[in-house]
């Protein structure tokens, strides 16, 4: 579920030093903040420096609960959670050592222009646009062929080459591919439709089936929160014979229509095409596909407004629209803790008035909170305060987007979020 603004190298060579900071929980290490032990890490409430990264971080990327940051030398650097081997460090890497930061191994002849994460994969694209991946997926996430579901070290997908892929939107179990001419591959579990047809009849996810016990597992709002995780755990445990593409395939309701954005959420899809239109795919289970079309496949969503980007968080979908006072923030999809940031029906697109006099450039959304940085390179942050997540110093909730004082005056040229933690890169 990541999302991220990429710069590029040649853009970095007359700026010299950058920061990354991190805030929010950290208790799989995923802040990068190693002066506490694992399983005794403390919670960053604003944002704070990593210690250990080179100065020319280029780029970074939030997983669910690990990070990526990529340098201007084109070396990638992980650190958190490495139970699936998303860190990329081989099978005897100490657990002690997941929370500070390490370049990944086996990337040493490959130029990485960019980089991406989920809950249990990492990926990278060369400068050839070859894409590599690496960790531990059972629903075919890695897109290596027909049951191959562990690479400890990044292995290249061959059935990519010769398409020059420009970025992955990695969900919990399924992937899209996008190319420099706008083809969209996909890949993975595509239950309910979330990578579209695909050539097969299709069925709809276990996840559905519990969607009325998510919604009301708990009338307290953290203890809903872990409630609505454990009852998604266990229905996905409960799958069997999962329905899954193993190699990446495209995606036929694209048509011969030019790709210019994706994002997937945990188990939904959205595809946003060249001429405006946009498509969502997938579970339904929090109104996150944000149309009147039922069924499952792939369908358009009508916004009212021309979307521009789309990101997309575990339930919640968020897209920045063209208006005629400027580019503007639409949401919709589970408002549980306010991740909308705005009232209104959660499963109709509306726009994020508070933030109206922003320009928003980028937005990412975590599992119940959602962050964004606009022209003014600031950042926001509304929804789950919990574990200091919204960076603004405590743990209460904001129904809309405040503004992250601690950057305030900051050079921010990117801001990301994991579940639960958040990465923000800084230009000193």
């Amino acid at each position: 579920m990541l999302r991220f603004l990429t710069i590029t190298r040649s853009g970095l060579r007359s700026r010299r030093w950058m920061s990354v900071m991190s805030f929010g929980d950290n208790s799989q290490g995923a802040l990068g903040l190693h002066d506490f032990p694992l399983g005794l890490a403390s919670d960053a409430y604003d944002p704070t420096p990593i210690p250990g990264l080179p100065p020319d971080v280029c780029a970074v990327a939030a997983g669910h609960y690990h990070s990526l940051a990529l340098t201007s030398e084109g070396h990638v650097w992980a650190w958190g959670r490495n139970t699936e081997s998303q860190l990329g460090r081989g099978p005897f890497s100490p657990r002690e050592t997941w929370n500070k930061p390490q370049k990944v191994e086996g990337l040493d002849k490959v130029m990485v222009r960019s980089a991406f994460a989920s809950g249990v994969v990492s990926a990278a694209i060369g400068d050839d646009g070859a894409l590599w991946v690496w960790g531990k997926s059972k629903r075919g996430q890695l897109g290596l062929g027909k049951d191959i579901t562990e690479a400890v070290l990044p292995a290249r997908v061959e059935s990519l080459l010769g398409q020059e892929i420009v970025k992955v939107s990695l969900g919990w179990g399924h992937v899209l591919a996008l190319t420099k001419h706008g083809k969209l591959f996909g890949w993975g579990y595509y239950a309910d439709g979330r990578l579209g047809r695909m050539g097969r009849s299709l069925e709809a996810s276990p996840l559905d089936s519990i969607a009325e016990k998510v919604k009301s597992s708990s009338e307290n709002q953290n203890m809903m929160i872990e409630a609505a995780e454990k009852l998604v755990s266990e229905a996905m445990e409960k799958e069997k014979d999962m329905p899954i593409i193993w190699e990446p395939t495209l995606i036929e309701e694209v048509g011969d229509a030019e790709v210019a954005d994706v994002a997937c959420g945990l188990d939904h899809s959205l595809i946003l095409c060249r001429d405006g239109t946009l498509l969502s795919g997938g579970s339904n289970v929090y109104g996150q596909l944000g149309r009147v079309t039922e069924g499952l496949g792939l369908h358009v969503v009508d916004l009212g407004l021309r979307p521009i980007s789309v990101a997309s968080g575990l339930g919640h979908s968020l897209a920045i629209c063209s208006a005629e006072d400027g580019p503007t923030l639409v949401t919709w999809g589970w408002n549980q803790s306010s991740q909308l940031g705005r009232d209104g029906p959660e499963n109709t697109p509306l726009v994020v008035g508070s933030l109206a006099g922003e320009v928003p450039v980028s937005v990412s959304g975590g599992r119940v909170h959602s962050i964004a940085v606009t022209e003014k390179r600031e950042v926001w942050s509304w929804g789950c305060g919990r574990n200091g997540r919204l960076g603004v110093g405590s743990s209460a909730d904001e129904a809309e987007p405040v503004l992250v004082e601690y950057l305030e005056g900051s050079d921010v040229l990117q801001a990301v979020a994991g579940f639960d933690h958040n990465l923000v890169l800084v230009h000193e």
